[in-house]
């Protein structure tokens, strides 16, 4: 087992942490303030080339694979974790059409938003099902060379930016296998952007709640056919990307442990600087645990989905590094803000905003419950068996 990232892996690594040093860093504070889509970050990620990485050679993109985009965010999401959700956002309004679109689909899509073009976002989530995916109300009726999507879609992240969106809607009966999956133009006649949510944390990119009144969609958008890989493709999606949600739980934390440990150096108390203290190196040591094990767990994961391993029989490793780095990032947060004392509860210090941002990752893309619903699975079926 070769744990040493290969040279093209360490280019995408140093490119992305130069981006968040020298265009992230200094407005970090900033978007978090504002609540404005950093188009700026955006753009830099588009002059590097950074956001064809999930999307195939042979479908315009870059491929360089997850593990090359999780570094990326994990570098990116040490100063914001919004830009880290950007980057998770080259990956998950496109995969669906990666796996579920014909040919002449992804050409059509892909390589725009591979080269930063255009932008997507997943349509998947309602009012009454979240996590309950299966069991979504939007519908999709045929009406001659079109369908009339009618439904309501939120917290979509990036919605009020994307050019196309990729709906999840059913066009048949109850259940996982009446849903299919539609590329929509997000500016179309009968799309409506109702609102966007005024969030607690990764206020940078905007989520917003749509509804769809008869908006008239060419069958030709369709993936897949109807009732065919409508639901097996939002399920393979959000398990093949969701080590990228893991690699922002990995940078916030490393973002907010070194922060910490540098603060610690310097600040004195009761006449020793605040880093002598055992105490609080023990703290620092219990987050250089929690951060290297869950960032061994994210890559595993993203190798394995760069092997093609993301379908049921191997999700729960997926799980267990989502749910493990993402939970991690809130002890973390919560130790680091801990150790400033009442200059971390303070906006003047970025650690508030880590703490805040670090709490959305374990709700999104699956939340911590789900997760284990996943592992616990694997468990009863023996895909994992310790015995």
């Amino acid at each position: 087992m070769d744990f040493e990232l290969s040279d093209e892996h360490r280019l995408i690594r140093d490119t992305a942490r130069r981006i968040a040093r020298e265009v992230i860093a200094p407005r970090a504070k900033e978007v978090d303030e504002t609540a404005e889509y950093p188009h700026d970050f955006f753009d830099a990620f588009r002059s590097a080339g950074l956001l064809g990485m999930a999307i195939p050679e042979a479908m315009g993109g870059t491929g360089n694979g997850i593990l090359p985009l999780c570094l990326a965010i994990e570098e990116v999401a040490k100063y914001e974790c919004g830009a880290g959700l950007m980057l998770v956002l080259s990956g998950l309004p496109n995969r669906p059409i990666v796996f579920g679109g014909t040919p002449e689909q992804q050409q059509r899509w892909l390589p725009a938003a591979a080269t930063g073009e255009t932008k997507g976002a997943f349509c998947l989530t309602e009012p009454d099902h979240g996590s309950d995916a299966a069991n979504l109300e939007t519908r999709a009726t045929r009406d001659g060379d079109e369908y009339l999507i009618n439904g309501n879609k939120v917290y979509i992240s990036g919605g009020t930016v994307a050019d196309y969106l990729t709906v999840f809607a059913r066009t048949g009966g109850a259940g996982a296998r009446g849903i299919s999956a539609f590329v929509v133009d997000a500016h179309a006649p009968g799309v409506h952007v109702d609102r966007t949510d005024d969030k607690m944390g990764v206020r940078s990119v905007p989520t917003a709640h749509f509804s769809f009144q008869d908006a008239r969609v060419p069958a030709e958008n369709l993936l897949g056919g109807e009732e065919e890989k409508g639901f097996n493709t939002a399920m393979l999606t959000l398990n093949s990307l969701r080590p990228t949600v893991g690699a922002r739980g990995v940078g916030l934390a490393e973002g907010a442990a070194a922060y910490a440990l540098e603060w610690a150096r310097e600040r004195k108390a009761f006449a020793s600087k605040v880093i002598d203290f055992e105490a609080i190196q023990f703290m620092f040591a219990d987050m250089a645990i929690q951060i290297e094990a869950a960032r061994n767990l994210v890559y595993k994961a993203a190798f394995l989905v760069d092997q093609g391993k993301y379908t049921r029989t191997h999700a729960h490793h997926l799980s267990i590094a989502k749910a493990y780095a993402t939970e991690m990032a809130n002890r973390v947060a919560f130790d680091a803000l801990q150790v400033l004392g009442a200059q971390g509860y303070m906006k003047d210090h970025p650690l508030e905003r880590h703490y805040r941002d670090a709490r959305q990752l374990m709700i999104v893309e699956g939340t911590s419950q789900v997760q284990r619903v996943v592992i616990s699975r694997a468990m009863i079926e023996r895909d994992l068996v310790y015995g």
